[in-house]
This record gives C-alpha cells, sequence and structure tokens, in this order.
C-alpha cells in the first residue's frame, strides 16, 4: 500500500501524518508493505523542513520523524505513484484538482473519512494547538489501518 498524506504546505499536518502512520505501521511490524510519503498542494513552503512546533509534538509522543524531511509538492505522476491520496481537509482536495483534475480510480480522499466523520483535519497553523492535531491525525491513521 502506498499512502501520500497532503495539506497546504507540507510542514505540518502531512508530514505529522506520515510519521504517524510509519511509527503504527511499525509498530504492527508491517513496514515491508507501506510506502508513506506526504506533499503540499502549494509551492509556498517547498525545500522547508518541518515546522518547529510539529516536530516538538511528534518528538514528544516518541513519534521518530526523518530530520531531512523537506516539502515538496504534490505531482500528476503521484497519481500512479500512490494507492492513496489522502488530504487534510477541503481546501487541499480543492487544490489538488489542479494538479490531479481525474480521480478515475477513486485514491483521494479526506484523512476523516476514515473515522466516519466528514470534517476537516485542525490546521495548527492556524490554530496553534499541535496536540489537536496530531490526536486528529492519530485517530485517522489507526482508522485507516483497522
Amino acid at each position: 500500500m502506498k499512502v501520500l498524506f497532503v495539506c497546504h504546505g507540507n510542514i505540518c499536518r502531512s508530514p505529522m501524518a506520515e510519521f504517524i502512520l510509519k511509527a503504527l505501521v511499525k509498530a504492527r511490524g508491517l513496514e515491508g508493505l507501506y510506502f508513506i510519503e506526504s506533499a503540499a498542494v502549494s509551492t509556498e513552503e517547498i525545500g522547508n523542513p518541518i515546522y518547529p512546533p510539529a516536530k516538538r509534538c511528534l518528538t514528544q509522543h516518541g513519534v521518530w520523524f526523518d530530520p531531512g524531511k523537506r516539502a515538496r509538492q504534490v505531482s500528476r505522476e503521484d497519481y500512479n505513484r500512490f494507492d492513496r491520496i489522502i488530504c487534510m481537509d477541503g481546501s487541499n482536495l480543492r487544490l489538488i484538482r489542479r494538479i490531479i483534475p481525474n480521480d478515475p480510480e477513486g485514491k483521494i480522499h479526506l484523512m476523516m473519512s476514515y473515522t466516519g466523520v466528514g470534517r476537516d483535519v485542525a490546521d495548527p497553523w492556524y490554530t496553534g494547538d499541535f496536540e489537536e492535531t496530531f490526536q486528529d491525525l492519530l485517530e485517522g491513521c489507526e482508522a485507516m489501518l483497522a
């Protein structure tokens, strides 16, 4: 299973989701079955590292992350490379359609849809609440694996 998490800038929510899912997959001994990455719908943060408060939150929860992770933008080719492309909010869903206009295989989903709720993942860039975001992402990743 190849999973791509997507948020606006690829410095908060999507890399947090990437490393949370990697940790869950590793804890279940399923590393060989998953390939997990993250990307942005915008170009604003390309090349930038994970936002420091997001790193702190992951560290507080004992979730390893690659310190070399840098933001990148989603590409049209990602549609063929990944089995699931998971967006953090409705805005990401709208913007990804400019890059990947068609989804004939039904690969593009909202993160919280896996929990049975169609709401957005809280955006800590605006809320400042990285813990709330972590809990949303953990819930979504666990539901996706279930």
